[in-house]
């Protein structure tokens, strides 16, 4: 009888119900359904729904999303019976699977342009280059890597750091600045024969600067050299690169400046001021010299060929004497007489010829004795005297 009366609510409530009535309870709450035992006061038909009914509910919804179907029982409660997961059609797997193979053929394919070139590595390792256009590397057995080939990149080395502090064959230290400009070449050899190919070039580029500037003196590198040095510079980076096979391209070296470093640059123009002076005041030297020295180098030509000339005549004129003596001592031999008298007269010419006389002939006279006669010459030569007296005196 006690076990049946349960107390004044039935079920058994009070200390008599004991356990059973307690888990009674506590089961049908785990089941979702109402107590089929007597109530509490106050709760009726309208109280809140318990947590683990809005849990059911929650995932029956999200079944229903996801294709399922939500069963429930004769309460209108899931009873368990359409499984604890999510199920899925047909449809929504065929969706799932084209999604998928289309992500698959997207990563795949890709597209290589005229500027560019690819390189394909299948498990990480080298498989093959891509061609231009269209290409198909299957992912993720296969990954590439795009480069652009036809790109100028630039190295600045001595820009703002030490780098360009370097010593000359003469033991002076010039900063310099310059630039390397570069592209790829050959990228399968790019990729997989440098592993770091910024700082290989410019370890490259830097070196073959010190090798150039070591061998050099200081002057040509600040003044007329640049351009001689940047293109033999080139060559030496382009070749070291090759025996790399970095598949690196030097497009061309920028020569942008060379100065001494700047603690001393004030008395480096100072001294350069000094070499200028004193390259002027040589060359002014020079070319007086130069002046002087032809002068002279001409006035002894000059003199040498008077001399010469000199010569040539005396010799020409003793010859002719000499040749003129055995042409008269020629005719002499053939009629002394006549070659005689002839030089006697020949030389009373020479002598007398410029001085003023009168030859009368013995005969011509007679006895009578000489005929007085008017001396013109010595009147013509006391009137020239005259006049020339005359002009004087008037000044």
């Amino acid at each position: 009888m006690a076990s049946d009366s349960g107390g004044p609510w039935g079920g058994g409530g009070g200390n008599r119900g004991g356990q059973g009535g307690n888990d009674d309870r506590n089961n049908d709450r785990n089941n979702g359904q109402r107590g089929s035992g007597p109530r509490r006061p106050g709760q009726g038909q309208g109280s809140v729904p318990e947590i683990d009914d809005l849990v059911r509910k929650g995932q029956e919804q999200l079944r229903v999303l996801m294709g399922g179907k939500g069963n429930r029982g004769n309460n209108g409660s899931g009873d368990g019976s359409g499984g604890g997961g999510p199920r899925f059609s047909r449809g929504t797997l065929g969706i799932a699977v084209l999604a998928v193979v289309a992500l698959w053929l997207f990563a795949s394919f890709y597209r290589v342009d005229t500027s560019e070139q690819s390189v394909e590595l299948l498990f990480g390792e080298r498989y093959k280059v891509g061609t231009e256009g269209l290409n198909f590397a299957p992912w993720p057995v296969v990954t590439k890597e795009i480069f652009p080939v036809t790109r100028e990149n630039t190295e600045d080395i001595g820009v703002g750091t030490e780098d360009g502090l370097m010593l000359t064959g003469d033991e002076n230290i010039v900063d310099i600045d310059y630039q390397v400009v570069w592209n790829i070449g050959n990228v399968e050899a790019f990729v997989f024969n440098l592993a770091d190919p910024v700082n290989t070039i410019r370890a490259v580029s830097e070196s073959a600067m010190r090798e150039i500037v070591g061998r050099s003196t200081l002057a040509p590198i600040l003044n007329r050299d640049r351009a001689a040095i940047a293109q033999e510079l080139e060559e030496l980076i382009q070749s070291t690169l090759d025996s790399y096979n970095s598949g690196v391209n030097v497009v061309r070296v920028n020569f942008d400046r060379a100065d001494p470093p700047r603690e001393v640059i004030d008395s480096f123009r100072e001294v350069q001021a000094a070499e200028q002076t004193r390259d002027t005041l040589q060359s002014q030297a020079d070319a007086y010299a130069n002046q002087v020295i032809a002068g002279a180098r001409g006035e002894a030509a000059q003199i040498l060929e008077e001399a010469e000339g000199y010569r040539a005549r005396v010799v020409n004129e003793a010859e002719g004497e000499a040749q003129r003596f055995v042409s008269v001592y020629a005719e002499y031999d053939k009629a002394p007489e006549v070659t005689r008298k002839r030089l006697y007269l020949e030389t009373l010419e020479r002598v007398l010829g410029d001085v003023d006389k009168i030859i009368i002939d013995e005969g011509a006279a007679g006895d009578q004795g000489v005929v007085p006669y008017l001396p013109l010459n010595e009147l013509r030569g006391t009137s020239n005297r005259t006049t020339s007296t005359t002009t004087g005196g008037s000044n």
